[in-house]
This record gives C-alpha cells, structure tokens and sequence, in this order.
C-alpha cells in the first residue's frame, strides 16, 4: 500500500505525478521526496553502507543515475514500455534488462523578448548570436545551461567562434535560469542563448512576451527511471517506473512541456553527459564554465 520515490522533478510537476499515480491504483500512497540529483546520490550511497534501503522506484539526472549504477545503487529491469524508447534513451544492462529509459527532457536554446527584438535579428544559429543588434544586450546565468551551450558550440563550431562572442559583450547573471526569463521577459534583458524551452513556454502561456528557437544543436537535460537495488516494495517500483514510462505519466510530464525521447521535435538533440565517463565530463563542464566567465561581463 505504499512506494517510495526519489525524484529530482522540479516545482509541481512531481506532486501532479505522484496524485495522478494514485488516482490510478488507489490505495498505494505515494511517498515523494523531491531533491537534487546530487543530494539523492549521496543518501542512496549512505543508505546503501547503512543497509537502510528507503527508495523504490528513482527519477534523476542521467549523470547521477550512472554514478548509482556504478557505486550498485540501481537493479536492472524490464517495463511493456521500453520498446517506445530509442536504444540511446535507454541504458542497457545483462539478459534484455535495462537500468533506465529517458522519462523526461529539458532543451535549452535561445529565448527572447518578442517585443524588442526584430524578426530578421532572431537567429537561427550560433552564427546569428554576433547580430548587431544582440550587442551588450544578452545575458546568461551562472549555471550548468550556460555552460552546456559552450559545449554545443565548441562541438559545432569550435573554440575560436566562442572567443569571438566576446564583442557582444554577454551579461553574467549570478541568478537561476528562470529568473533571467524574468529579466527576458521584462525587457531588462533581450536575450539569452541558454534558457529552458519548458521554462519559456510555460512564460507564455502565463502571457509574458517571449519566444524560444533551437540552435545547431540543443544541448539537451535528461531525466531517467530507475528502480533501487533492494526497493522495499518491489512490486509497486516497477509500476511506478512503468507509470512514468507510459502514456498516462508522459501526459502529466507534457502538461508542464518537458519534452521526450520518442518524439521527434525538429531540432538535433545534444546529451553532453551522455556515453562519457563521469570523471571526462566533469573536467569538461569546469573547462567550459571558465570559457563562458572568459567571454562574458559581471552584470552590473
């Protein structure tokens, strides 16, 4: 009559989750403990030593869920839905099982006032980011989209195109991605090359006057389905997985526009923790936040 559940989901999108699930299989009370993926890693990690093992069914970041798969925090399993599921959303374990399959996604991209900016300087590339008329007025958060956006342009068109952003003269922000949209949205800032497309269009739809486009590649966050190794309620995990794998819990996810993996959306998907050892990524985050500080300005 109860499930655990870890997840990283952010703001109401979890609690929705977990009422829809118990909408479905009344009696199973969901517990929700909503936290960063970080911070859920290290509990799963210190439950584990203590043999106190709390979670069933796990909804985190792609990077964290590798760093439960290889410290034997997660049990491989099977679900009716990952055939939906392209091969690379999914990661593979022994006998057709697999550890997660891609719940959720989140695309960052190029948001802007639709008030300020004219249509022929909104650009449809990185190229587009050096209009004139973008000069000293885009801002970007001190944050890990920013930096991801870094990465996508190194890998699309290399090192010295970012030196080159330089003249536009970049605002640094020490706030959270959301409140730059604020700022977007306000006029205070034209521009940002690193804001979430779920963000933005949950803006407009509240009526703010801005607009998300894709770059040459969409530096893409991912949210996977795990289940613990020793859920206690082995069972009700396994339905809570397939419930955010299936069509009834990839509805609630779209009510708060986060995207999936078995839809195509017309822009190339970029997941730059993906296939690469956690240690790699990590010195290449810290190498790309030092290039976004080197090519941008304090805010003032």
């Amino acid at each position: 009559g109860k499930i655990t559940w870890y997840t990283s989901l952010a703001g109401n999108s979890y609690k929705a989750m977990a009422q829809a699930f118990q909408a479905k299989y009344p009696g199973v009370v969901v517990e929700a403990y909503r936290v960063s993926g970080s911070d859920m890693t290290t509990r799963m990690f210190e439950e584990s030593k203590a043999k106190r093992y709390i979670a069933d069914t796990v909804e985190t970041t792609e990077g964290n869920l590798a760093f439960m798969r290889d410290a034997a925090l997660l049990r491989p399993y099977d679900s009716p839905y990952f055939a939906s599921y392209p091969e690379d959303a999914k990661e593979k374990s022994e006998r057709g099982l697999y550890y997660w399959a891609i719940a959720r996604e989140s695309y960052i991209g190029f948001a802007y006032n639709t008030k300020l900016l004219p249509k022929n300087a909104v650009p449809k590339n990185y190229e587009g980011l050096l209009h004139p008329a973008l000069k000293n007025r885009m801002g970007v958060s001190v944050s890990d989209p920013a930096y991801k956006v870094i990465g996508a342009m190194i890998k699309t068109k290399g090192l010295e195109f970012v030196r080159k952003l330089k003249v536009q003269g970049i605002a640094l922000h020490t706030i959270i991605p959301p409140a730059l949209l604020d700022l977007i949205a306000s006029g205070e800032v034209l521009a940002s090359p690193a804001i979430f497309r779920n963000h933005t269009l949950n803006a407009i739809a509240k009526g703010a006057p801005v607009a998300w486009v894709p770059m040459d590649i969409v530096p893409t966050n991912v949210g996977g389905a795990a289940i613990s190794v020793q859920p206690p309620h082995p069972h009700a995990a396994l339905l809570m997985a397939d419930y955010l794998l299936g069509p009834e819990g990839q509805a609630v996810l779209e009510k708060f526009e986060y995207g999936s993996a078995t839809k195509d959306l017309g822009f190339k998907r970029w997941r730059p923790d993906h296939g690469i050892a956690t240690e790699k990524y990590e010195k290449e985050l810290d190498r790309w936040e030092k290039l976004m500080k080197e090519i941008s300005h304090r805010a003032m």
